[in-house]
């Protein structure tokens, strides 16, 4: 079944291309990868996903619901993560969440729940009562992480979640997205441009560049196909750039 499908979406911004024309098809319960260096499409492919704008052109489902006709349905099955997510640093985390919660008019009862499970879950159990003002960097990626969860959404969206983060930060996260992915039926569409963790993390992958879906594979399947050793090989020939650093996990 499918998670998400586009038909011809597409969304022009002035004189520029955002996204031309993608056709990409994400099955329920798959870690799916979207790879693409800066500037290639794919923010604007998980805004258009989610109902923050509207396509020029084309059309889309997101668990099963139009994003045009039926958006607020799509709203509450997604949780997203931004690249650049607010966070109110005066509240406390478990303040946060019940705040985020509250947004999905999730019932009291189980929002406590729910924050305190969450909480333990990304072992910040003990820090729940602490303002996010005093957390690091990788433990405000954890509430926010877990304010993307907090609803319980059958599709979640992450965009570029280790940005940022400093070596340790990033593996915690990557590790916890493994987690999650094998611990949950839940569908996960994550962009990146850490070429590691997508192939370390998701079941197949779609390669974007300049608005355009180039490939759709699994790690294997790509790299096989492009007689490569790693996904950085299959970059390089998919898109025809050179591998920068922002592109190569830190080591």
């Amino acid at each position: 079944m499918e998670a998400i499908k586009t038909v011809s979406l597409t969304k022009i911004y002035g004189s520029n291309v955002g996204v031309e024309n993608l056709n990409l098809e994400v099955f329920s319960g798959e870690t799916f990868g979207f790879l693409g260096p800066n500037g290639s499409g794919k923010t604007t492919t998980v805004r258009l996903l989610n109902c923050i704008i509207r396509p020029t052109s084309g059309r889309a489902k997101v668990g099963g619901y139009d994003i045009l006709s039926e958006s607020e349905k799509v709203k509450r099955i997604t949780g997203l993560l931004p690249e650049t997510p607010g966070i109110y640093e005066r509240l406390t985390a478990h303040e946060f969440l019940e705040f985020i919660g509250s947004l999905y008019d999730v019932p009291q009862p189980i929002l406590k729940r729910r924050i305190n499970d969450l909480l333990d879950f990304f072992e910040l159990g003990d820090r729940g009562d602490e303002l996010l003002e005093g957390f690091s960097k990788g433990m405000k990626q954890k509430v926010l992480l877990a304010s993307a969860l907090i609803h319980d959404p059958e599709i979640v969206f992450l965009d570029e979640p280790t940005s940022g983060l400093d070596p340790v930060s990033s593996r915690m996260v990557k590790d916890l997205i493994k987690m999650l992915s094998s611990e949950t039926n839940k569908t996960f569409f994550i962009c990146t441009h850490i070429l590691p963790l997508a192939e370390e993390v998701c079941e197949r992958i779609g390669i974007i560049d300049r608005g355009q879906l180039k490939e759709v594979g699994s790690p294997e399947e790509l790299k096989e196909k492009y007689g490569a050793k790693n996904l950085e090989e299959v970059f390089l020939q998919v898109t025809g750039k050179n591998v920068t650093k922002d592109m190569i996990e830190w080591v």
